[in-house]
């Protein structure tokens, strides 16, 4: 198991300062998808009791992050295609909803703190900082569902977007290091035109570039998690009508 350094912690309620640092740990791929987060070891490294370790882990499971298998504790969840396919179809429905309201909502101090997360992104391109740049690109796009003001919407994406395997998707990076560099500059690029996008209050610009932004994640998931092809384009029809009005 990876080990959780107590500097990670903040100053939080202790449950919600243990589920932060599991929750970075995941996202980083510190965790394997179905490893098992054990209670009794995250107490011992943490220094903590038994009590606020499980209330945390009740945390990562109900967010979705995390499973509970009878009679054997909390893992990382394990997802099957189906499920990969059915997060990627919510998060297409999700970022277009969330693109427009943060668009017509956005406030100038909300701009900023997107341009800070995108400055910070910068510095770090290197493969050794892919959790960094994973971290702050979850960042990026929760504090855009945030600008969008709508409490219910906000939820859905934190459970959505939690149950979308990004994880998995930046280990394709440490396999074949060759593609960091692309891949940050990209993702610096499909950032950017958000941000140009959502500075303008451009609803429809807003929703265009986020929606492709995402579907290069379903490129991903093809190539490097071998999801059929074929489902995630289904689930791509289901919001081309949204890309085309904003052309």
């Amino acid at each position: 198991m990876a080990s959780i350094a107590e500097k990670e912690l903040t100053h939080k309620p202790l449950k919600e300062e243990i589920y932060d640092a599991l929750h970075r740990q995941i996202i980083a791929g510190k965790y394997a998808t179905g490893e098992w987060l054990r209670q009794e070891e995250i107490a011992s490294q943490m220094g903590v009791s038994m009590t606020p370790v499980r209330e945390a882990l009740d945390l990562l499971v109900a967010k979705g992050i995390a499973e509970r298998v009878p009679y054997r504790g909390v893992r990382v969840r394990e997802m099957s295609a189906k499920e990969v396919v059915e997060a990627y179809g919510l998060r297409l429905m999700l970022e277009a909803i969330i693109a427009r309201e943060a668009a017509q909502n956005i406030t100038p101090e909300q701009i900023t703190k997107l341009e800070a997360i995108m400055a910070e992104m910068d510095r770090h391109v290197e493969l050794s900082e892919m959790p960094q740049e994973r971290q702050l690109s979850r960042e990026f796009h929760s504090s855009i569902a945030e600008a969008s003001g709508n409490a219910l919407l906000i939820q859905l994406y934190t459970i959505v977007s939690n149950a979308f395997p990004d994880w998995l998707l930046y280990e394709a990076l440490f396999r074949m290091p060759e593609l960091v560099a692309g891949s940050v500059s990209q993702t610096h690029d499909e950032h950017t035109a958000i941000l140009d996008a959502l500075r303008k209050q451009d609803a429809d610009r807003a929703v265009k570039v986020s929606l492709e932004h995402v579907m290069e994640s379903g490129r991903w998931l093809e190539t490097h998690l071998n999801i059929p092809g074929k489902l995630l384009r289904e689930q791509e029809k289901q919001v081309t009508h949204l890309i085309k009005k904003s052309k």
